[in-house]
């Protein structure tokens, strides 16, 4: 499923209006409606049956999107204990990518934040969350066009902003506006997916946007010389997230097999926190073409895993995101509490050593 790149951004670039149910992916429109004929309802949608708790049958097979647990699996020791086949790992994490992934059957297993999950129910996909993440510490930063003299929150107002309604950056900013007193109308939020952020802000079409790591990183090492820079926030993107389709999750050797993967997602985050100069390597160096003290430095910034024995904090915090999400008119109101399959809940947190459980 190759993604699209454009330098020229004029066709997929507009301002967010109400009610655009944006899923911008692979530079097309995944416009679903609530009431399309071919959608079916969310809210009806219930995987079917108790959890398997037996091995996958042989000949299972899954296309997982989680490239992180791909690294990890072999170093970590723990490809021997992957219990199905994976048919495919696609090399997509950005929501809108994989919602269309999901709706074209192409992938069965993902991650993400927590956001992709909601947009998914807007547009009619049915998806369920089988494990969670939490992240208390900022991971996103607000990057800045060559040039510019934004400095704080407070000066994007008036500036075009780079917004992604389906990914987390977008509920981001959401959150930093609010938190800085200012409205969306008091911004132009500029609809592009966050793969787009970086043409999108050294060419100026916006003035700012938020960047995670490792991207963060390689953009002001570019162009800080030009007058790039950071704008850091206290703001978090609480969850990360493994999600599957309702049709996976109802086909009992499927379900199987995202109940064995669970706890080696776990395993293999906390074992690249165990072992940070191999995955420094692994990843930061070699996958995404960062320097090593680039990768120290990004590595020291973050918060160890922590997996919730309990969901309702992140059910709460999700539900405060759609929220967040209906007010501004981005997608209908709904009740979250539905995107959580629930007999997951706790297995990656069973599986790997205490100091790595969220109690409370």
């Amino acid at each position: 499923m190759p993604r699209h790149r454009s330098n020229d951004l004029s066709a997929t670039t507009r301002t967010v209006g109400r009610r655009s149910f944006l899923a911008l992916a692979t530079g097309t429109v995944l416009g679903l409606t609530a009431c399309s004929p071919q959608t079916k309802s969310v809210a009806s949608s219930e995987p079917a049956g108790k959890l398997p708790s037996g091995a996958p049958p042989p000949g299972t097979k899954l296309t997982v999107a989680v490239r992180t647990t791909r690294l990890q699996l072999e170093p970590a020791g723990l490809k021997k204990d992957l219990a199905f086949t994976v048919s495919e790992w696609p090399n997509l994490s950005a929501g809108p990518d994989i919602i269309q992934g999901f709706r074209a059957q192409s992938i069965d297993l993902a991650s993400n934040a927590g956001i992709p999950p909601i947009q998914a129910k807007a547009i009619g996909v049915d998806t369920k969350i089988v494990a969670v993440q939490v992240r208390p510490r900022p991971i996103y930063t607000f990057a800045t066009a060559p040039g510019s003299d934004i400095a704080s929150v407070e000066d994007f107002r008036g500036k075009k902003i780079g917004f992604s309604q389906g990914q987390a950056q977008g509920v981001v900013v959401l959150r930093a506006l609010k938190k800085a007193g200012l409205k969306n109308s008091d911004v132009e939020l500029v609809a592009l997916p966050s793969t787009q952020f970086l043409t999108a802000l050294q060419s100026k079409q916006v003035d700012v946007a938020p960047l995670g790591e490792p991207t963060l990183t390689k953009y002001l090492d570019q162009y800080g010389k030009d007058g790039a820079t950071g704008v850091t926030t206290d703001v978090v993107d609480l969850l990360t997230v493994l999600w599957a389709p309702v049709e996976v999750l109802d086909d009992p050797a499927k379900a199987a097999a995202v109940r064995s993967f669970v706890p080696l997602w776990a395993k293999g985050l906390v074992w690249a926190w165990e072992n940070s100069d191999e995955w420094i390597d692994t990843y930061y160096v070699k996958d995404q073409g960062v320097s090593e003290a680039d990768g120290r430095r990004i590595v020291s910034s973050l918060h160890q895993p922590q997996f919730p024995v309990s969901w309702d904090k992140a059910i709460a915090w999700e539900q405060e995101t759609a929220d967040l999400m209906a007010e501004g008119g981005f997608v209908p109101k709904q009740d979250v509490a539905d995107l959580f399959d629930r007999r997951f809940e706790g297995l990656a947190a069973e599986s790997v050593p205490a100091k790595y459980r969220e109690t409370s």
